[in-house]
């Protein structure tokens, strides 16, 4: 496969945040959960977190969001560039996809759930429109 222009350095990196973005919403949640029980239960942490209210289950369903939305970017992107779409619209799209999911997780830790929904539906559709970049 011939090497990918640098012009993609930038959508490239998204992928990567967006990766990174699985790990990091962990955070909260693990945190949540050392606050509810005052210890980390790595035996059974699907039924630690399954009793996380408030802040907890906020974060837990920003974390499992996190790692749902990811695969679609993912082949939204990859489609692209695959077909060398126009670099300054996969990079855009790129960054309003991360912009969007930052703005996604900490609404929905703040529970601002109407704007968390909106925020929602910005970075969906950045994910289907790299999808649809080829067939323009």
């Amino acid at each position: 496969m011939p090497e990918l222009s640098t012009h993609y350095d930038l959508a490239i990196a998204c992928l990567i945040a967006a990766a990174a973005l699985i790990a990091l919403t962990e955070f909260p949640v693990a945190w949540a959960r050392r606050q509810m029980d005052g210890r980390y239960d790595n035996r059974n942490p699907r039924t630690q977190q399954a009793r996380l209210t408030g802040f907890g289950a906020r974060a837990l369903g920003a974390h499992q969001n996190t790692i749902e939305a990811f695969p679609v970017f993912a082949a939204g992107l990859l489609l692209a560039l695959l077909f060398r779409a126009d670099p300054g619209w996969v990079n855009g799209l790129a960054m309003l996809f991360i912009a969007s999911r930052l703005t996604y997780i900490a609404c929905y830790l703040a529970d601002l759930h109407w704007l968390r929904s909106l925020i929602w539906m910005v970075g969906f559709g950045a994910s289907i429109a790299l999808m649809l970049l080829p067939l323009i």
